[in-house]
């Protein structure tokens, strides 16, 4: 099989990694992809938002199969076009795109089917949003509507934060278009998890759970960013939370993906908050998360191609998914700055003095005058696999000394909590 990844990110990086271990692949092929992907797949440079282009090369190579990576080109409706074009793509239809596409939307989609979330109001105005905030608790999320890379989201501890994210997204437009509307929620107490789903319209298969890390800083201070590391299994996700999240969210969200008659043939992420008063949604995200992805397909024993295959034909309930009783940590090296300001092209060393059992996954990176360099704000994904949380954890940092690039910024305390 040909198969094309769509993204140039860490997260692409470790679906082509679990991709090239299938028997059944004999050429994977990546749009844009990265220097670390360009080891194991052949870079195509094509944007991840030259949808058309994406589709004649499909075409043209006889793609059997494309996997997408950013939210951003699904919310586009890549998905349509590729399926109007006949060629097999995972992934959701625009419409279903909408559940990531927009808060409000997917908001609006939990009331319907009674998926317990935090309660919230919609805004679009600056004066509308001061006037309910008076109807919150301190402290209070606001959001904006729109997809922001991760950054459109403030935990405001003060009325005058909760004006100022006002003010930024719907006044300042820091976020264009994602921030013509405002979400103002509830804050949720409560232990964070992350839950990837297979779906393909007529079943709903969990995935393994993960713990993000979304604070730039240690002790979750800071600004959020997209992601600064992660470990999985998450032991606070027992089997018997397992079950009440299969009850009383994924299958009520399988239900309203079928009663919208929505076309959903792909990866499903539900960030979940686990409250005094059980399991409530965060967010659902129409993707495979990153880095979630890096430790959860690190654990995954079956074929994903085999997997991909059932999925398109709405036969998920036809394979066993195994997956290994091992544990696996990733830490993001970012450069200083991110998520705000940071410089690019710093050279990047070390990698060729690594442990056998680190797994390096590119997030930002590329090649200048024959040196790899920085080129992002998450630069790296070190990631170990091992029979323990502290195991993994400790062959993740040990080799992260060795790996060294101007500015090189990273969390001490990840998959400690």
């Amino acid at each position: 099989m040909k198969i094309l990844v769509i993204g140039g990110g860490g997260r692409e990086h470790a679906i082509v990694w679990k991709l090239k271990q299938s028997p059944l692949v004999t050429e994977i092929y990546c749009a844009p992809g990265n220097p670390g992907i360009g080891e194991m797949a052949k870079c195509v440079n094509i944007s991840v938002e030259d949808i058309s282009a994406l589709v004649e090369f499909s075409r043209e190579i006889n793609i059997d199969m494309t996997i997408v990576g950013p939210e951003g080109t699904l919310v586009s409706g890549i998905v349509d076009e590729y399926r109007k074009a006949g060629l097999n793509i995972i992934g959701p239809s625009k419409q279903a795109a909408q559940l990531e596409g927009s808060k409000a939307f997917s908001k609006k989609f939990m009331e319907k089917y009674k998926i317990s979330t935090a309660k919230y109001n919609q805004v679009t105005s600056f004066e509308e949003g001061r006037r309910l905030l008076n109807q919150y608790q301190l402290p209070v999320v606001i959001k904006a509507d729109g997809l922001a890379a991760g950054k459109g989201v403030f935990i405001c501890n003060t009325l005058l934060e909760a004006e100022k994210a006002l003010q930024e997204i719907l006044v300042d437009r820091v976020f264009g278009d994602a921030g013509s509307e405002v979400i103002i929620e509830e804050f949720l107490e409560g232990i964070e998890t992350s839950i990837l789903c297979f779906v393909d319209g007529e079943n709903i298969v969990p995935m393994v759970g993960s713990q993000d890390h979304k604070r730039i800083f240690d002790g979750d201070e800071g600004p959020n960013t997209g992601g600064m590391g992660t470990y999985s299994p998450n032991y606070t996700y027992s089997n018997e939370m397992a079950e009440k999240v299969m009850e009383q969210i994924l299958k009520p969200t399988l239900k309203g993906i079928q009663e919208e008659n929505m076309d959903y043939r792909g990866i499903l992420f539900v960030g979940l908050m686990i409250t005094q008063d059980g399991p409530k949604v965060l967010e659902y995200n129409v993707r495979f998360g990153d880095p979630e992805t890096q430790v959860v397909l690190t654990r995954l024993e079956t074929d994903l191609v085999e997997i991909f295959q059932k999925l398109l034909i709405n036969q998920l309930n036809s394979i066993e998914i195994n997956w290994s009783e091992k544990a696996s940590v990733c830490v993001i090296l970012a450069s200083t700055g991110y998520p705000e300001k940071y410089e690019k092209y710093k050279k990047i060393e070390g990698l060729n003095c690594l442990d056998e059992d680190i797994i390096v996954f590119h997030s930002g990176t590329t090649i200048k005058e024959g040196n790899l360099v920085t080129d992002g704000g998450r630069v790296l994904g070190v990631t170990a696999i091992s029979n323990s949380i502290e195991e993994a954890r400790h062959l993740v940092y040990v080799n992260i000394e060795k790996i060294h690039f101007e500015g090189k910024h990273y969390r001490k305390d990840i998959a400690i909590k």
